[in-house]
């Protein structure tokens, strides 16, 4: 049997093409995932940048550490805690402690992200004068880089500064050195510090009050420390979520291939039983020509995947996407992996059509109608069925339990695989309705063109299911991954939009001091609502250390500029002895107790004041001033007064935030600018998954037109000798194709449409604003371009078989 399928292979190359690409495309996509899986989980340790030439830093506990019983749990602390002044003091007897400090600074013509530091620190870094001179008073300044020279005045939210020297650009940062006492003023709390003095001596004269860093582990007291281990889980999340819907497409399209493959070749099966070969022999023959393309297809795709690597590698650190180290090693399991997935996913595929195969009668030799039989086994109805009634039950049971679980980025892009395959298996059952309800009214018109293409694709199921299968994919995957990012960003911005009352949002990059905000409360005609970013850590059933994010508030003046959605209490009812919850925490009850640990670490017992719902997960908890130690004004809403010339109000606000760099925004204006939006990575990853689920489309409707074109010459040649031309003849295939990728358009928009209601039902359920939102341009793009090369596909072999003239 291997030497009929090596020969089949070589007579009917055009037959397996299509499934060759196609397996070749899934392995290099898999080689260079895995690839890009293990080189991101070498990640270098990065070196100090700052602090690379300081003896010993000091930091401040930047952690939460709980006991619990099964084990110490850690959190991040939302505000780190100031080196203790007796510390402070006692570092001082060792050696000389300089006190280091960062903070934002927004300079006119400078670039973005700017930060102020201390002159004494830039020593350590180690920084050193290009031009000029170190700054002597509070009105002078040196910068980094060659942005700004000598001389120059700079206007700053800090007010208006003189360029006396500048330093050259260490590649990690835009810096602006103050005097220390200038430096002190703007930024009154340090949390790190530098001494000058035997390690040891430091560890001992600390102990348990602060962190000690020394050698690799300075790197910590730099800016975003943890900047490249976050970057490599995007990266991993990124990477793996392409791989499983490349894992997952090549399976669809490979089965469906060989499923049609088989079909076609039901005559040439027949003669073989006819000449004597059992059902196992037909079998081993099929399967060992999808071993032998397997084989072959899997090298090519390792081949492929070796060069595609390091291009994907530069393209996601030119995007910004990967930190600059990002590279591919050398590593050689993910080309074992890819290989023997590659050869699997062949044998896999063919499984059902080898059975099938197997069955085929010695009877099918003498078939001359093409009308498809026994398009839907009742393998392939019972299988359907059950993975439909399992997407069914799932969603159900995550509406009752947990709706939020379904606004998560990873089920919903991995729920529609499910009733993506449960639609494609029971396609059969669905594609001649379909066919006759498009082809109605064309049918209708005057010629036979409409009727024909009608009764072709609906007699010809199994041409049509095979067809439909890819567009099916390709749409239901737009409109699911695209839809359900819309969906839940529009919920968040109307969210947003319900609970801000206020007519002027002010902002600011670093915060606004208090002196800024006591001149906002001076300004005519307002209510003032200064809000701070914060965290409270709550410890649930013992053992599991929760994270929320809080907004410190003054609950009168927030009552009145901002409409906070409650289910129980009120917002007034909020003291410094209590806190604002949402639904999600384990307790949720108005007058109960909680322990929560505060943004800096602090133990404290609040009493619930109201209950908010859940929403989309935005509807964090809410504290007073008080319960926020260290949070910095970073929002400022402001409601004008019943008769107050609103124009007049904001030149008010403009003039009292001008010196502090504020920005006075209208309510519309800053809505827009907070507007949800797909980060760089999420847009990335949604364009990777549908460039493939349009590669595999388009591979699979080139490989299955191009085979049933080239199997319908008599047919085509009949149609010729009844009158019809050579153009009518490509117009009728040409419409035909367009036909059957509407179907599958039309089953993937249904797709999509189930998934979006499910994220709908969740947001429902969740009390945010719930509004579907299907992306149109994307899904009409996707079967546009299915459409294009469903048409050429199959009218260029249509061509090809007419002037042979059969």
């Amino acid at each position: 049997m291997l030497s009929i399928a090596l020969r089949t292979l070589r007579a009917r190359w055009t037959t397996f093409a299509g499934s060759f690409v196609a397996l070749a495309l899934g392995t290099g996509l898999l080689a260079v995932m895995g690839l890009a899986l293990a080189s991101a989980q070498n990640a270098p340790q990065r070196a100090p940048e700052r602090f690379a030439a300081a003896p010993v830093v000091v930091r401040g506990q930047d952690t939460l550490r709980v006991p619990t019983a099964i084990g110490v749990k850690t959190e991040k602390l939302a505000h780190p805690r100031p080196v203790p002044e007796r510390t402070v003091a006692a570092l001082r007897a060792l050696g000389p402690v300089t006190e280091d400090r960062s903070f934002p600074v927004r300079a006119e013509g400078g670039p973005g992200g700017l930060v102020g530091h201390p002159w004494s620190t830039a020593a350590f870094a180690p920084y050193e004068l290009s031009a000029g001179r170190a700054p002597r008073t509070a009105g002078e300044v040196v910068t980094t880089g060659g942005w700004a020279a000598v001389g120059e005045r700079l206007r700053t939210g800090h007010g208006t500064v003189r360029v006396v020297g500048t330093v050259d650009d260490r590649g990690f940062e835009d810096a602006v050195f103050y005097t220390d006492a200038r430096a002190a003023h703007l930024a009154p709390v340090s949390t790190q510090l530098v001494v000058d003095a035997d390690p040891a001596e430091v560890r001992r004269t600390v102990g348990e009050h602060a962190q000690v860093l020394t050698g690799t582990a300075r790197r910590l007291a730099d800016a975003g420390p943890d900047r490249d281990r976050e970057a490599v889980t995007a990266l991993t999340a990124l990477f793996g979520t392409a791989g499983g819907v490349a894992g997952f497409v090549s399976v669809f399209v490979v089965a469906s291939t060989f499923a049609f493959t088989v079909a076609q070749r039901r005559r040439e099966f027949g003669l073989l039983r006819t000449a004597g070969a059992t059902p196992g022999q037909i079998r081993r023959l099929v399967c060992g020509e999808a071993l032998l393309v397997g084989v072959l297809a899997s090298a090519a795709g390792c081949a492929l995947g070796a060069y595609a690597a390091p291009r994907l590698a530069a393209w996601v650190v030119a995007e910004g996407l990967a930190p600059a180290w990002f590279g591919i090693g050398g590593q050689v399991w993910p080309y074992h992996l890819a290989f023997w997935t590659g050869l699997l996913v062949a044998l896999c595929g063919v499984a059902a059509a080898s059975w099938r195969a197997g069955r085929t009668a010695p009877a099918q030799a003498l078939r001359e109608a093409s009308v498809d039989t026994g398009t839907l086994t009742r393998g392939r109805l019972l299988c359907g069925t059950a993975l439909l009634v399992t997407a069914a039950a799932t969603l159900a049971v995550a509406l009752l339990t947990d709706p939020s679980d379904l606004l998560h980025r990873k089920t919903y892009v991995s729920r529609p695989m499910l009733l993506i395959t449960a639609v494609a298996l029971l396609s059969p059952l669905l594609v001649r309705p379909l066919t006759r309800l498009l082809a109605w009214l064309p049918s209708r018109l005057p010629g036979a063109g409409g009727m024909l293409v009608r009764e072709n694709a609906a007699a010809s199921v199994r041409r049509t299911a095979a067809v439909a299968a890819p567009v099916l994919v390709t749409v239901a995957l737009a409109g699911s991954l695209l839809g359900s990012t819309a969906t839940l960003d529009e919920a968040r911005a109307a969210e947003a939009r319900q609970r801000t009352a206020a007519g002027f949002v002010v902002t600011a990059d670093g915060g606004l001091d208090r002196a800024a905000v006591r001149r906002l409360r001076t300004v005519p005609g307002t209510v003032v609502s200064p809000t701070a970013p914060s965290a409270v850590y709550v410890l649930e059933e013992g053992v599991a250390l929760i994270r929320s994010e809080a907004r410190a508030v003054d609950p009168r003046a927030l009552a009145a500029t901002a409409r906070v959605p409650l289910t129980a209490g009120r917002i007034s009812d909020l003291d410094d002895g209590s806190i604002v919850v949402n639904e999600e925490w384990e307790r949720h009850t108005v007058g109960q107790r909680v322990t929560v640990r505060l943004g800096d670490g602090t133990r404290r017992s609040l009493r619930i004041a109201a209950v908010m719902p859940m929403g989309t997960g935005d509807n964090g908890a809410y504290v007073t001033f008080a319960n926020a130690p260290g949070a910095t004004v970073d929002r400022v809403e402001v409601t004008v007064a019943e008769g107050a010339d609103r124009r007049a109000v904001a030149a008010g606000l403009r003039e009292a935030v001008e010196s502090s760099g504020g920005r006075v925004l209208t309510r519309e204006a800053w809505l827009s600018a907070t507007a949800p939006r797909a980060d760089g990575t999420t847009r990335a990853g949604f364009l990777v998954v549908l460039g493939i689920a349009l590669l595999y489309a388009g591979i699979a409707l080139a490989g299955t037109l191009v085979m049933a074109t080239s199997g319908r010459r008599r047919e085509l040649a009949a149609l010729r000798l009844a009158g019809a031309t050579r153009g009518q003849v490509l117009r009728l295939v040409a419409a035909e194709a367009l036909t059957v990728v509407a179907v599958g358009a039309l089953l993937g928009v249904a797709v999509a449409a189930v998934n979006l209601l499910g994220m709908r039902g969740a947001l429902f359920l969740l009390s945010a604003p719930a509004r579907l939102v299907l992306p149109w341009p994307a899904m009409g793009a996707a079967a546009g371009a299915c459409a294009v090369v469903a048409v050429v596909a199959a009218a260029v072999p249509a061509g090809a078989a007419l002037r042979r003239r059969t």
